[in-house]
């Protein structure tokens, strides 16, 4: 049965244990121990997040975070996946 919450099984680990993740190699650790340094644990916690809030969990600024949106969704709309987003 798949897990419908969306987190790896190590992130309910961490969780569990109320200890951040050391995997640091892994590609979802972030250096973020309230939210066990993982992005997994961060959106089931938080759910949809601003600019300004996903900018302080990976410890850039808010106008980097914004750059980085704006290229990703010009690169979705290119291949025609944009349709596939609730704006």
């Amino acid at each position: 049965m798949k897990n419908v919450d969306g987190l790896r099984e190590c992130s309910r680990r961490c969780m569990k244990k109320k200890k951040g993740c050391k995997e640091k190699e892994c590609r979802l650790w972030i250096d973020f121990p309230d939210e066990y340094n993982c992005t997994l644990v961060s959106v089931y916690e938080n759910g949809p997040m601003t600019l300004r809030e996903v900018a302080e969990r990976h410890g850039i600024s808010f106008a980097r975070v914004k750059q980085i949106e704006t290229k990703a969704l010009k690169k979705l709309k290119s291949l025609n996946l944009i349709s596939c987003f609730r704006f």
